[in-house]
């Protein structure tokens, strides 16, 4: 039987045998699976073009004096707590970079005020990346 499979927006043509198939999945061993004796129904030929993702928001350049708060790992900021002008204390949470399905508190060194924030939420950042900038 022939069949016409789309995956990724490219369509292959492919021919299957009656019988038992194998379906492989990454995280389990391969299980038989009988084969329908029915065709399904033609993919379409032409598949729409998939649309570009939005890129992340670029984080601003870093104009002030001062410590920065860098990034430990490369991740992406799920959510700024702090603001410019802000007064914080050491072990005060200043955002929250996920990295590798977990949530990482990124927090002040020390105590003093918070005199540009460079990181955004959405944003990607490496390692090192200055965050925030504390005076």
């Amino acid at each position: 039987m022939k069949y016409k499979v789309t995956l990724n927006g490219t369509t292959y043509e492919v021919e299957v045998e009656r019988g038992e198939a194998m379906l492989i999945d990454e995280y389990q061993a391969a299980a038989p699976v009988a084969v329908p004796a029915a065709p399904v129904a033609a993919a379409p030929a032409a598949a729409p073009a998939p649309t570009a993702a939005p890129a992340a928001p670029a984080a601003p350049a870093v104009t002030a004096q001062g410590d920065a708060v860098a990034a430990p790992m490369p991740g992406v900021i799920v959510a700024v707590k702090v603001n410019n002008g802000q007064a914080v204390k050491k072990g005060e949470v200043l955002c929250i970079l996920e990295a590798m399905k977990m949530e990482n508190e990124i927090v002040a060194p020390r105590d003093g005020t918070v005199v540009q924030v460079v990181a955004a939420k959405g944003a990607n950042v490496d390692t090192g990346a200055p965050l925030v900038i504390l005076q």
